[in-house]
């Protein structure tokens, strides 16, 4: 009769399963149990090229946090920056910029860009500021340009005037050649480097024309591309002596990266980018390598038809650490650096468009070992996030909100 009573007792309390009373889980590394956060049925058969490539463990964040939208009314924001006092800089994709308060208080629309062709998916793209903003004021944004036979990716840079009206001697400093008449894949993401240079990404356009020219080291399509502020090669980039390469390349392979980041701790570059139907990446960005697209992809063709031989893996192209299928459609990331919340040091999160949520991404050793989603009921697609000098998250999505998250 006592070893029932005591049964009893512990499926009342829960004492004795460890279970919180206060409802939330015990925290994750992405090694417990938790199932995968993606539960629909792949689009296709493929098999990952190592265990953890896809559908990883899920994680759950026990720290309280809370997201709200602090500033609503944006026009298609599709990048956002942080300024050194803790201001963010915004770019609205038909071709101006804001500035919004930590606390959601938008500036009226900065204007003097360069002249942006605004079409399905281009128009004005990422941003960043210069290391050196509180003298220098330099801003740097990708765009679509207007050319003779089509558009292209392009990057200025222009100086924001001390009344915050306007950009200030803006120069075109790069055009990811060739032009070509599409609407889609611009890439468009640019950072910073620790060197003081930039790594900038661009799409190969998606037309079944240009897609091969990913492979292709004579053009800078579906390539991460690395220069310096005046738009130049890096020196020590990895085909500056081969005389059929453009010397501005570091990476060639790529689909639509709209996700650039550099670990906080470790300087490696990441980038995300969207596959067709399925085989949505992230990658680990290596110099002079081939990240496959479109010889190798985990991803099929919108219509079901299979792409190129219909393979994943093949010697000398590099796999994505991770992958999705079905899709996230991933955009604009960031690692996050702060103390706020202990648990987040150094996980990514990624913006998910047609996916309408927020990925943050456990990543331990270069490879990842838990995911979970974030703001998953808000129904926004997520285009953009960075983080604030407050250890808040703050992200803009294409409905023209932007949101703060932050610890409790």
């Amino acid at each position: 009769m006592k070893t029932i009573l005591t049964f009893l007792l512990c499926i009342l309390t829960a004492s004795c399963s460890g279970k919180q009373t206060s409802g939330e889980q015990p925290e994750s590394s992405g090694k417990d149990t938790l199932p995968p956060v993606e539960t629909q049925k792949p689009n296709t058969n493929y098999q990952p090229a190592f265990e953890g490539q896809t559908r990883i463990a899920g994680s759950k964040t026990t720290t309280p946090y809370e997201a709200e939208v602090i500033a609503r009314g944006l026009s298609r924001p599709w990048g956002i920056a942080l300024l050194p006092d803790g201001r963010l800089l915004i770019t609205e994709k038909t071709g101006t910029l804001r500035i919004a308060s930590a606390t959601g208080t938008l500036s009226p629309q900065i204007t003097g860009l360069p002249a942006t062709e605004v079409n399905q998916q281009g128009g004005l793209l990422g941003l960043t500021v210069a290391p050196d903003f509180e003298t220098s004021r330099m801003v740097y944004v990708v765009f679509t340009e207007k050319q003779p036979n089509g558009n292209l990716t392009a990057v200025a840079k222009g100086r924001l005037s001390d009344d915050e009206k306007r950009l200030e001697k803006v120069q075109v400093i790069y055009r990811a050649q060739p032009a070509f008449e599409s609407e889609l894949h611009y890439g468009g993401r640019i950072v910073f480097d620790k060197g003081g240079n930039l790594f900038v990404t661009t799409g190969e356009r998606s037309d079944l024309q240009t897609r091969p020219k990913a492979q292709s080291l004579e053009n800078a399509l579906g390539k991460v591309i690395h220069i310096t502020i005046e738009g130049r090669p890096v020196a020590d980039n990895p085909f500056v002596n081969e005389k059929e390469a453009l010397p501005e390349i570091f990476t060639y392979g790529h689909r639509n990266p709209q996700g650039l980041a550099i670990h906080p701790a470790t300087g490696d570059v990441w980038i995300s980018e969207m596959g067709p139907r399925g085989g949505d990446e992230l990658n680990l960005i290596k110099a002079g390598r081939n990240y496959g697209w479109p010889t190798i992809t985990y991803g099929i063709e919108y219509s079901g038809a299979t792409i190129g031989e219909g393979i994943t893996q093949k010697e000398g192209l590099e796999q994505p650490v991770y992958y999705w299928d079905p899709v996230l459609s991933p955009s604009g990331m960031t690692f996050y650096a702060s103390d706020a919340i202990p648990e987040w040091k150094n996980s990514l999160f990624i913006c998910g468009l047609s996916s309408k949520h927020i990925a943050r991404i456990v990543i331990e050793d270069n490879k990842v070992v838990g995911e979970e989603r974030l703001l998953a009921d808000e129904g926004q697609r997520f285009r953009d996030i960075t983080e604030g000098n407050d250890g808040a998250l703050y992200a803009v999505t294409d409905e023209g909100n932007l949101y703060r998250i932050r610890k409790k």
